[in-house]
C-alpha cells in the first residue's frame, strides 16, 4: 500500500483534495465533445429534409458532416496530444474549447451543406486539443491506484454524453431549428471554460516531443483519400469504379507512407515502437474496432427509427437511452468485473456481446416490438462498457505518467478514425445495399438522385404526391434488407475484435488473484 509520504512528491496536497471536482470540469469539457456527435446522429434526417427546415444533405453529405470533424479529430488528436505536453495542458484545453465554441456557432448558422461540413472540421480542430488532455490532466491528479476507478468516472461520462445528446437534440429540434443542436454548445463551453480556469492545474511533460508537421500532413490526407473512396463506392454502389479504386488506393499509399515515415523519425507523431508491445495494440485495436460497429450502427439506426418507423426526433432519442443507461451503470463497475474476471475475459465478453447485438439488428423488421430494439441498445451500452473502461486502463497505464498525453491521443486516434472508418464503410455497404434494392422501382430518370437513401427515395415520392405512395412500402423494405446487411457487416467485425482480445489481452494478473484470495480470508 502507498503511504502518504510516498504521494507527497507525485500530487501536491491542495490539488489531491480538489481531484473530484477537476474531474467533474474535465467530464463536462469531455461533454460536449461527444455530445456533438450523439445530437448530430439524431438531426441527420432533419438536415436531409429539404430547405428551409433542414439543408437538403445527401446521405455522403451527411457521411461527410460527421467525417469533416472525426477526420480532424482523429488527425490532430496526436499532435495536440504532444502540444499539451509541451505548452501544458490547462493552455491547450482552454484553446480547444474557444475554438469548438466558435465552430459550434459557425455550424449553426450554415447555409449549405458545404459550409456545415467546413464548420464541422472547425469543431474537430478545437475538439482534438480537448479530448487527450481531459485524459492527461486526470493522470497528473490522481494516484496510480486511484487512477482505474478515475477512468471508470470518465468513461462513464462518455456513456452520460450519449444519452443527453439524441434527447437534448430531439428537444431542440421539436421546438427550435435544426442549427439549434450546435448553437447548444455555446453556453456549455462558457461555463466549462470559467469552471477550468479556476480549479484545474497545468501539467506539462518534463521532455515533451517535438510536433511532426509531415507526419500529421501525411495521416490526414491518407485517411481523407480513404474514407472518401469508400463513401463514393457506397454512392455508386459500385466499389470496382476506377476513381474509387484509384482513391482508395491512393489514401493507402499514403497511409503506408506514414507509417515508414514515423519508423523513420526522430520525433514521430506516432511512435510505432509502442506497438511492439502486443497487450498494448490489442487494447487500441479494441477501441477502434467497437467504435466502427457502433457507429455505423447509429448511423442506420436513426433512418430505421424515424424514416421506416416514424418516430420523431425526440422519440428517437429516448429510444436511445437504453445505450446511454447500460454504459453509465456499468463503466464504473467494468474495473470490478477486470479484478474478478481479468482483462481478457471481460473484454472478449464485451465484444461478444456488442457482435451477438448487432446480428439482432438483422432480425428487426417494420413491425417488430419496439421492446426488442430497447433490450438490443441496453446490451450494446453494457458491453461498451466492458471494454472501454479495461482497455483505456491498459493503454494508460502502459505508457509512463508524463506520456499521458500521448496515451490518450492514441487511444482516441484510434477511438475516431475507428468510428470515422465505421460511417464510411457500413454507411457505404447500406447504400450500396439499398441502391439495388431501390432502382428498379424508380423510374430510369430518378434512379441516381431519389436511389441514394431512403430519404431521398421518400423526398421523391413527396414531389409525386398521391402516386408516390406507391413508393414507400418498397423503400421501406430496401432500406431494412440494407440495413440487415450492413448489420451483418458491423457483427462481423465485432467478432475480429473479440478474437484479437481474447488472443492478445492479458488474463487475471497475480495482483488481482491475489486480492480477490484477501477478500475470502476476511469474509472468513
Amino acid at each position: 500500500m502507498t503511504t502518504p509520504a510516498d504521494t507527497a512528491p507525485r500530487i501536491p496536497e491542495a490539488v489531491h483534495r480538489r481531484r473530484w471536482a477537476i474531474l467533474g470540469v474535465l467530464m463536462l469539457s469531455l461533454l460536449i465533445v461527444v455530445l456533438d456527435n450523439s445530437i448530430l446522429n439524431v438531426a441527420i434526417k432533419t438536415i436531409s429534409t429539404p430547405a428551409p427546415t433542414g439543408l437538403g444533405a445527401t446521405q455522403s453529405e451527411l457521411e461527410w458532416a460527421i467525417n469533416s470533424y472525426t477526420l480532424v479529430f482523429a488527425g490532430l488528436l496526436f499532435s495536440a496530444g504532444i502540444l499539451g505536453d509541451r505548452l501544458g495542458r490547462k493552455k491547450v484545453l482552454l484553446g480547444g474549447l474557444l475554438v469548438f465554441g466558435i465552430g459550434s456557432a459557425l455550424a449553426a448558422s450554415s447555409g449549405s451543406p458545404v459550409e456545415l461540413i467546413s464548420f464541422r472540421a472547425v469543431m474537430g480542430l478545437g475538439a482534438a486539443f480537448v479530448m487527450p488532455a481531459t485524459l492527461a490532466v486526470l493522470m497528473n491528479v490522481f494516484e496510480r491506484d486511484e487512477q482505474p476507478k478515475a477512468i471508470g468516472i470518465w468513461a462513464g461520462g462518455v456513456g452520460l454524453a450519449i444519452a443527453i445528446g439524441p434527447i437534448t437534440g430531439g428537444v431542440l429540434l421539436d421546438h427550435f431549428w435544426w442549427g439549434s443542436v450546435f448553437l447548444i454548445n455555446v453556453p456549455i463551453v462558457i461555463v466549462a471554460l470559467g469552471l477550468m480556469v479556476w480549479l484545474v492545474p497545468d501539467s506539462r511533460d518534463p521532455k515533451p516531443g517535438r510536433i511532426d508537421p509531415v507526419g500529421v500532413l501525411l495521416s490526414v490526407v491518407g485517411l481523407v483519400l480513404l474514407v472518401y473512396g469508400i463513401i463514393k463506392g457506397g454512392q455508386l454502389a459500385d466499389f470496382t469504379d476506377a476513381k474509387v479504386l484509384a482513391t482508395i488506393g491512393a489514401g493507402l499509399v499514403v497511409l503506408v507512407g506514414f507509417v515508414v515515415h514515423e519508423k523513420r523519425s526522430d520525433h514521430p507523431s506516432i511512435d510505432i515502437d509502442y506497438f511492439r508491445n502486443k497487450v498494448f495494440s490489442a487494447a487500441i485495436s479494441a477501441i477502434a474496432l467497437v467504435f466502427f460497429a457502433l457507429m455505423g450502427v447509429t448511423f442506420f439506426a436513426v433512418f430505421y427509427t424515424q424514416s421506416v418507423r416514424g418516430y420523431s426526433p425526440l422519440q428517437t432519442g429516448l429510444l436511445m437511452l437504453p445505450l446511454a443507461v447500460a454504459q453509465l451503470v456499468f463503466a464504473p463497475r467494468a474495473r470490478l468485473v477486470v479484478d474478478r474476471f481479468g482483462n481478457r475475459a471481460t473484454t472478449t465478453a464485451g465484444m461478444l456481446t456488442i457482435a451477438a447485438m448487432l446480428a439482432a439488428f438483422a432480425a428487426l423488421e417494420a413491425d417488430t416490438p419496439i421492446w426488442i430494439l430497447e433490450v438490443i441498445f441496453f446490451l450494446m451500452g453494457a458491453g461498451m462498457a466492458h471494454i472501454m473502461t479495461p482497455t483505456s486502463v491498459v493503454i494508460m497505464q502502459a505508457l509512463p505518467r508524463e506520456k499521458a498525453g500521448s496515451a490518450s491521443a492514441l487511444s482516441n486516434t484510434f477511438r475516431q478514425v475507428g468510428g470515422a472508418l465505421g460511417i464510411a464503410v457500413l454507411g457505404s455497404v447500406l447504400s450500396a445495399a439499398y441502391r439495388s434494392g431501390i432502382e428498379g422501382k424508380l423510374p430510369p430518370a430518378a434512379r441516381h438522385e431519389a436511389g441514394e437513401s431512403i430519404e431521398a427515395t421518400l423526398g421523391f415520392a413527396a414531389k409525386l404526391g398521391p402516386k408516390g405512395d406507391a413508393l414507400i412500402g418498397p423503400a421501406n423494405d430496401a432500406f431494412l434488407h440494407a440495413m440487415h446487411v450492413t448489420a451483418l457487416c458491423g457483427a462481423g467485425v465485432a467478432v475480429v475484435g473479440a478474437v484479437v482480445v481474447y488472443l492478445f489481452l492479458p488474463g487475471r494478473t497475480p495482483a488481482q488473484a491475489d486480492k480477490e484470495t484477501d477478500l475470502a480470508s476476511a469474509d472468513h
